[in-house]
């Protein structure tokens, strides 16, 4: 699976190969069964970091009324952060992320990348080119979902992500969509 990261860095970079080797030796690749948490609703926040190689990650959190609320999905070549540079005295994580299939994800915290970047100062200009487009892309698609109705929304995820709805759970996507499941399946047969 580190192929994919040599692609990536390939792709986003002018580093060597003697370079991108010794990135790929000192990057932790962990694989996670489906149902394993990275961090959960209340958890004390950490300062890490995952990179999807393979696999999908829900973000949702609980709200008071006991409703489960999907609010992403990561899949391959998608960034997860889970520190707050913004907001260091947060005390708790105020979502959960779960491995929603078997994942493989690049692991890493604030302080080893610091160090790598010290190092490679173009893995951090392929991080922040990363960062900004996964930002960019993430402020236009919440725009479009915010003014879209539940229709538009399915027909969004059906062709910028349609392998989507087939990696998870109906109700899950409903979630995302801020509908019902019931309501997803009627919409789903309207399209058909």
């Amino acid at each position: 699976m580190k192929e994919i990261l040599v692609k990536y860095m390939t792709r986003h970079t002018s580093l060597s190969q003697a370079e991108q080797q010794s990135i790929l030796e000192e990057l932790i690749v962990q694989r996670f069964k489906k149902g394993t948490y990275l961090i959960k609703q209340g958890d004390s926040p950490t300062k890490k970091c995952f990179f999807v190689l393979k696999g999908c990650v829900r973000q949702f959190h609980i709200e008071n009324d006991g409703k489960e609320v999907t609010t992403n999905f990561y899949t391959e070549e998608q960034p997860i952060l889970l520190f707050n540079f913004e907001e260091p005295e947060v005390q708790t994580s105020e979502h959960s992320l779960i491995c929603v299939e078997e994942c493989l994800l690049v692991v890493a915290d604030l302080e080893s990348q610091q160090e790598m970047y010290q190092q490679y100062s173009e893995l951090e200009t392929m991080t922040r080119r990363m960062m900004e487009t996964y930002l960019s892309h993430a402020q236009n698609d919440f725009a479009k979902f915010v003014r879209a109705s539940p229709e538009e929304r399915y027909k969004t995820i059906i062709r910028n992500r349609p392998d989507l709805p087939t990696r998870i759970p109906q109700h899950q996507l409903a979630s995302y969509l801020g509908i019902t499941p019931e309501s997803l399946s009627r919409i789903k047969k309207r399209i058909q």
